[in-house]
Formats: C-alpha cells, sequence, structure tokens
C-alpha cells in the first residue's frame, strides 16, 4: 500500500502502557502516511499509570516506529503532556531531528502556530494532581470494561458503543469545560497574534475558527484529539487542515514489513520498560 504523503501529522494523547491505548490502531496509520513532520502534542507515554507488568509488544512498536521516523531525517517534536510530565526535567533534549519540548511555535506557510499539550488550563491539573491522577485510573478502567464489552458486542454483530462518550454528553459540566478550554486557548493566540493555536488533553477532536472574548480578533483552534477512544489525528497538507479519523475498513489491507530498527532488535538496545519505571519513581 503505498503511503500518504503529509507535510505535518499530529497526534496527541495515545497513552501508551494504558489497557484503552489503541496502539495496533495507531501503528497500522502511522505506517500508512510519509510526514515531513510529526508532532507529538503531549501524553504520548502515560508515566502516570504505567506499570512494568502492561507494555505490549504492539505499544513497543509503536515506539519504534516513532523512531524509524527520527532515523530517515522526519523533524520529530515530542511535546509534554500532564500524563507524561516526568519528561518535563529533560525539555529541550534533541538527538538527530528529534527534540523535547514543552511548548512550540512554528512557521507554517508564513503563518504562526502555537502548539502545545493543553494542560495548563485545566484547573484540576494545577490544584489538585492527586484527584487527577485518581481520575486518570477509574478512566482507564472504564476504558478497559467497555473493551470487553465491545468485544462481546462485536461476536453478537452488534455495533460498538463509547461509555465515557456517553457519560461526557450527558453532563452539561464536561461541554462547559470544553467550550471554556477552546476559548481559553484562542483568547491567548488571538492576543499573541498566532494564527493557529493547537492542543490536545481534552480527548475531543476539533477544527475551527473561534472569535476572541473581546472581539480584538479570531484564531483558527486545532485539537487532534486521542487514541484512546477517537482515534484521530490532524494532518496538514497543501495548506489545509484536516482531522483524521481512523475506521478499520480503511485498513484491513496491512502492510507488516520488518523496520529497519525492528531487525536491529530495539528492545534490547534501549529497555523502554525500565526508563518509564524510573520516570515514574524519580521526585520532580
Amino acid at each position: 500500500m503505498a503511503k500518504r504523503e503529509v507535510d505535518i501529522v499530529i497526534i496527541s494523547d495515545v497513552h501508551l502502557g494504558t489497557y484503552g491505548c489503541h496502539a495496533k490502531e495507531l501503528l497500522k496509520y502511522l505506517k500508512s502516511v510519509k510526514p515531513k513532520m510529526l508532532i507529538l502534542n503531549g501524553d504520548i507515554i502515560d508515566i502516570w499509570q504505567f506499570s512494568k507488568s502492561y507494555w505490549p509488544e504492539s505499544h513497543m512498536k509503536v515506539v519504534r516506529r516513532i523512531l524509524k521516523f527520527v532515523t530517515e531525517g522526519v523533524p520529530v517534536y515530542y511535546l509534554t503532556g500532564n500524563h507524561d510530565e516526568m519528561l518535563r526535567k529533560f525539555t529541550d533534549f534533541n538527538l538527530g531531528t528529534f527534540q523535547l519540548l514543552d511548548k512550540i511555535v512554528l512557521n507554517i506557510d508564513g503563518k504562526k502556530a502555537w502548539i502545545f499539550h493543553g494542560d495548563v488550563f485545566d484547573v484540576t491539573m494545577q490544584h489538585s494532581k492527586w484527584l487527577a491522577k485518581m481520575g486518570a485510573v477509574g478512566y482507564d478502567t472504564l476504558i478497559l470494561i467497555n473493551s470487553m464489552t465491545n468485544w462481546l458486542l462485536t461476536a453478537m454483530g452488534r455495533p460498538k458503543m463509547s461509555f465515557s462518550q456517553k457519560i461526557k454528553a450527558k453532563f452539561k459540566d464536561a461541554v462547559k469545560f470544553i467550550n471554556a478550554f477552546e476559548q481559553t486557548a484562542a483568547d491567548l493566540a488571538v492576543e499573541k497574534q498566532y494564527s493557529y493555536v493547537i492542543c490536545g488533553h481534552i480527548h475531543h477532536a476539533e477544527i475551527r475558527q473561534i472569535q476572541s472574548t473581546e472581539n480584538t480578533g479570531s484564531v483558527l483552534y486545532l485539537n487532534s484529539g486521542d487514541w484512546v477512544e477517537s482515534l484521530t489525528a490532524l494532518e496538514y497538507n497543501q495548506g489545509d487542515w484536516k482531522v483524521f479519523t481512523y475506521y478499520a475498513d480503511d485498513f484491513k489491507t496491512d502492510n507488516d514489513e520488518d523496520d529497519v530498527t525492528d531487525a536491529e532488535d530495539l528492545d534490547a538496545k534501549l529497555d523502554v520498560k525500565s526508563l518509564l519505571e524510573r520516570f515514574r519513581q524519580e521526585p520532580g
């Protein structure tokens, strides 16, 4: 299958290391594209909930695929989020075309794009980190139960369902939070005179023009969604932005060729599980 050439691919909220992560689907997507730039906008690896007992091969393959982009000379920016905030102590680390940052401003075809994860806008994250972590564990448990339910529904020939999306849809506060998040990001971006503001964090893919609260201008707000429920990414190509949504029927013929990095046995060179355990245990 020929790879799609894309100028920029942005993914966020993958949550590698958790049961809810759709690593196999993400791997198929990453294999299908040939980006000129890859931006990992936070919560790619879930160091909060990481356990050495759960790190499937499919999760390692995603890491290999990302590193393969680096070996091919593709600029890869890893922007830290709240679930991988332990990496913030290594901000500004770079190796070849790989850079670890907290945020970045890029010039995209003459327009400035302000890109960051977005947890800075989350009041729960700022003032009650322990509550946010407890919520994350509960969320992961819900996703695990949902996965088992969907397996049964599929076996019965019935459509899948999303527990958390149904719960979110019923709570007006969740909708208010998303709207407030988007408006806050837009207001700051307009103030800084950026054309684009690009976030993750809230697991809600979006592209829309937002007017500032003070009516001093507008900005194109974009969110890449997540790879736990929505299975979405942002793509920029030939001047246009779009939300890519993964559908299994589009990836029935998967190319399973071995990566160069696979052949070199990356696992033996980089003990990811031990590194993540260290990040999780070391004080900030």
